[in-house]
């Protein structure tokens, strides 16, 4: 069955970097645009990036363009998110999506952002 599980989480201090990853199976990776969302304690589920299944289209959410960068990895069958110049608005829960039919989600890892 479809399985994306996220990694690379954790307490980083304002300014600083982390690069999730999330690590899938059990689909045609290369055939199926990702994203990666976010949810902050008491807020929606928001939108974060997307890339397409060959890479050559990625989009970001005006919050975290230029700081942000999505990629992925077609032969590990992981898709990554490079977090720069991190705020204490982007704590939240980190999700990776995979689109197409029989959409799925990951379980979430949690990114904090304080000094």
């Amino acid at each position: 069955q479809v399985q994306l599980v996220e990694s690379g989480g954790g307490l980083v201090q304002p300014g600083g970097s982390l690069r999730l990853s999330c690590a899938t199976s059990g689909f045609t990776f290369s055939s199926n645009a990702m994203s990666w969302y976010r949810q902050a304690p008491g807020k929606e589920r928001e939108f974060v990036a997307v890339i397409g299944s060959a890479a050559h289209m990625t989009n970001y959410a005006d919050s975290v363009k230029g700081r942000f960068t999505i990629s992925r990895d077609n032969v590990k069958n992981t898709v990554y998110l490079q977090m720069n110049s991190l705020k204490p608005e982007d704590t939240a829960v980190y999700y990776c999506y995979k689109h197409g039919a029989g959409g799925s989600w990951g379980q979430g890892t949690q990114v904090t952002v304080s000094s």
